[in-house]
C-alpha cells in the first residue's frame, strides 16, 4: 500500500511538471521589439494641466535605443537625451529647468505626458504630441 502511494504521487509529480512547463512555454513574452527609428527634426504641442500651450522643436539623432539632439523651447534650449524601447520613448532636456518627454510612437506622430519641476512653483506636467517638421 505504501508503495503504491509513492508511485502513485512520483506519477502525479513528473505530469505536474509536464503540465507546467508546457503552460510556461506557451506564456512566454514576445521577443524584444526592435526600437522605432525617431531620427528627425520634430515639432512639439504640448499643452499644460492649466490650459497653456506652448510650440517647441527638438531634434533627436538615434544610436540604437540611445537617443541624443537638441530642444528649443520658448524660455530655454540645449542638449537632449533619451531612450527608445519599442516605440516607447523617453528623453529628457539639458536644460536650466529640465524637461521629461515621454511618449509612444504611432507610426506617425509622439503622444505622451511631460513633466518639469520649476522652482518656486513646483512640478507642472501636460500632455504633448510631436510631428516630424517638414
Amino acid at each position: 500500500m505504501q508503495n503504491r502511494r509513492i508511485v502513485v504521487s512520483a506519477i502525479f509529480l513528473v505530469a505536474l511538471f509536464f503540465i507546467s512547463g508546457a503552460q510556461l512555454a506557451a506564456q512566454q513574452p514576445p521577443p524584444d521589439q526592435a526600437p522605432v527609428n525617431v531620427t528627425g527634426k520634430w515639432t512639439i504641442y504640448s499643452k499644460s494641466d492649466d490650459g497653456r500651450t506652448e510650440t517647441k522643436f527638438v531634434e533627436l539623432k538615434q544610436d540604437g535605443d540611445k537617443l541624443t539632439g537638441h530642444f528649443k523651447g520658448p524660455n530655454q534650449s540645449g542638449g537632449v537625451e533619451g531612450t527608445v524601447d519599442g516605440n516607447h520613448i523617453v528623453f529628457y532636456t539639458k536644460t536650466r529647468n529640465r524637461l521629461t518627454f515621454r511618449g509612444h510612437f504611432d507610426g506617425e506622430s509622439i503622444k505622451g505626458r511631460w513633466g518639469i519641476f520649476v522652482p518656486h512653483k513646483g512640478p507642472m506636467h501636460g500632455d504633448w504630441e510631436a510631428r516630424r517638421a517638414e
